[in-house]
């Protein structure tokens, strides 16, 4: 019988704890009772200090696995972890809550503005429909989307054959979006129309990957990884990226605009 070596993190960042952020918690500490996961620090981000995770962290509920309440809010704690750099959070991760805002790219916003103090940052609407079965425009220019039609489980793992449709799974948002990049920027030369705004860059994917009972996580390397591309394209001038916090069939969008 083949012996599966259990995930290494050093810190991961769980998102609320409340009735989501606590289920997570949860299962995070039963892989780790049973081999599959071996983490440094769990940290619950929440404000509240008698959320669901406080009272359950003393009656050891999470008995196995060194999980801490940090009482502050999600932009705070998210800016204090990640300006930490690429290198320092190589074995980091982000538990995402399914209701939460799209704190990826605020952090990058707040980066941006702060890189560039002189200059105009900010979210613009998608030029043109994603094209997705779902989708929704938020009045602050964020950009919401899903291949399902449907009321999803919030423990799916979006395996290969749907639970839903009880068919193949042949979907995938990051691939989805890269097409949706390529599209967006050839549609204007096409038809000959005057560019007003620069070539649509990326997509920049914080992909989230259910990586052990049923929790789903982003790299947070990869979140830090994207604001030195960002850094890289805004120095050359004018940049807008299309910023994505998705899975397999769900994704938060935003594009990034730096004039």
């Amino acid at each position: 019988m083949t012996t599966r070596e259990p995930l290494r993190f050093r810190r991961i960042v769980v998102i609320g704890g409340g009735c989501y952020g606590s289920w997570y918690t949860q299962q995070l500490a039963r892989a780790a009772r049973n081999g599959a996961l071996i983490a440094e620090d769990v940290v619950v981000v929440d404000r509240n200090p008698i959320c669901r995770v406080a009272s359950l962290l003393p009656a050891g509920e999470y008995d196995g696995l060194p999980v801490r309440l940090v009482r502050d809010s999600w932009q705070h704690y998210l800016a204090s972890w990640l300006d930490a750099g690429h290198d320092a959070l190589r074995n980091d991760a982000l538990v995402p809550s399914p209701l939460m805002p799209h704190l990826c790219l605020d952090w990058l916003i707040d980066r941006a503005r702060a890189r560039w103090p002189d200059r105009t940052v900010q979210v613009t609407p998608l030029s043109q429909s994603t094209g997705m079965p779902w989708e929704r425009a938020a009045p602050d220019g964020r950009h919401y989307v899903s291949f399902a039609t449907w009321i999803c489980p919030v423990n799916c793992i979006e395996p290969v054959r749907c639970p839903a449709t009880r068919g193949e799974r042949d979907w995938s948002m990051p691939p989805a979006l890269e097409s949706y990049v390529t599209l967006t920027n050839r549609v204007p030369r096409e038809e000959t129309i005057a560019r007003t705004a620069p070539e649509l860059r990326g997509p920049v994917i914080f992909r989230c990957v259910h990586r052990t009972y049923g929790v789903g996580m982003v790299d947070a390397a990869a979140i830090a990884q994207a604001d030195a591309h960002i850094a890289e394209w805004g120095s050359q001038g004018s940049v807008s990226v299309l910023v994505g916090t998705v899975s397999h069939c769900h994704g938060a969008l935003g594009v990034l605009a730096v004039s």
